[in-house]
C-alpha cells in the first residue's frame, strides 16, 4: 500500500475522531473482572486473515493490550515501554499481543514505524474493547492535562488539535474517548488480571502482569 493509500486511510479516521470529539464521550463501560471468562471476540491477524482472539491464550497465557487510537502519544510511549518488558513477559510465560483498533494497513504501518515487538490484531470497530465491556473515559480523564477550552468540545479547538498533531507525523484518529485496558487471560479463558486504565498514561507496573504469568505457568 503506497503513502497515498495510508494517508486517505488516515484522513478517514481523523473525520471519525472529529465526529467523536463533537459528540463527547457517549459509551458507558462495564468492564469484565478478574475471574469473569473473557469474551470470544474475531479480530484480524497481521496476514488480513479473521481469528478469534481467544487463540491467543489457547495454549499459554495471554497479555491482551486494548490499544486506544494510533495517534495517541500514550500509546507511543506504552510502545516503548513495550520494548523494555517485553523479554520479562516472555520469560514470565506470557503471550503479550495488542489489538488495535484501526485498519490493517494503518495498524501495519504503525507496527513497522515504531517497532513494536509483539503481535498486533486490527479491530477497527472497537469490537474487542467493548467485548471487555471497555467504554468512553469521562472529560477529566481524557483531558486531565489539556487547557480548559479542550473541554468545551469546539470543532475550532478540535480542528488546531488535529493540526498539532498532523504536523508531528501522528494524526488524531478513531475514537477520542475510548479507554484502554490490559488483561492477563489463563488458558482456559478466565481472566486473572484486568487493568483498567483511569487516564492515558496510567501505565501498569509490568511486576503484577509477570507475577500472574509465573503463577499460571
Amino acid at each position: 500500500m503506497t503513502d497515498q493509500d495510508i494517508q486517505a486511510l488516515n484522513l478517514s479516521a481523523e473525520q471519525r475522531w472529529m465526529q467523536g470529539w463533537l459528540a463527547g464521550p457517549t459509551i458507558e463501560g462495564n468492564p469484565l473482572h478478574r475471574g469473569d471468562l473473557a469474551p470470544e471476540v474475531d479480530v484480524v491477524d497481521e496476514r488480513g486473515e479473521p481469528v478469534s482472539l481467544a487463540s491467543v491464550w489457547e495454549s499459554q497465557p495471554a497479555l491482551v493490550l486494548l490499544w486506544r487510537h494510533l495517534g495517541c502519544g500514550c500509546g507511543l510511549e506504552r510502545g516503548e515501554r513495550l520494548k523494555e518488558e517485553h523479554q520479562a513477559y516472555v520469560d514470565s510465560g506470557l503471550n503479550a499481543v495488542i489489538v488495535a483498533p484501526a485498519d490493517l494497513e494503518r495498524v501495519a504501518r504503525y507496527k513497522e514505524r515504531y517497532e513494536i515487538p509483539v503481535t498486533m490484531y486490527s479491530d477497527p470497530g472497537y469490537g474487542a474493547h467493548k467485548a471487555f465491556g471497555l467504554g468512553h473515559w469521562a472529560l477529566e480523564q481524557a483531558l486531565y492535562d489539556a487547557p480548559d477550552e479542550y473541554c468545551e468540545l469546539g470543532e475550532e479547538t478540535g480542528r488546531r488539535f488535529q493540526e498539532d498533531r498532523r504536523s508531528q507525523g501522528r494524526p488524531l484518529v478513531d475514537d477520542p474517548w475510548m479507554q484502554s485496558g490490559e488483561f492477563v487471560v489463563a488458558p482456559d479463558g478466565r481472566i486473572r488480571v484486568a487493568y483498567l486504565y483511569n487516564y492515558c498514561a496510567d501505565y501498569p507496573d509490568p511486576r503484577v502482569f509477570t507475577t500472574a504469568g509465573r503463577l499460571l505457568g
